[in-house]
């Protein structure tokens, strides 16, 4: 699975926060069932583009 995040931005976004190294793993995870989510609905909708609502 490629990386769908940005460490440097998830760190940022959360300012003050530690992160624990295994986080990004399972936000990457999350991060790449949504868009397989959005993807399938866009399919089942006979179109292409993935768009807002597909979320």
């Amino acid at each position: 699975m490629a990386d769908l995040i940005v460490k440097a931005a998830v760190k940022e976004a959360l300012q003050d926060k530690n992160v624990a190294s295994d986080f990004y793993d399972a936000l990457d995870a999350e991060v790449n069932e949504l868009l397989e989510d959005a993807a399938r609905r866009a399919e089942e909708n006979d179109r292409k583009t993935v768009q807002p609502r597909d979320l």
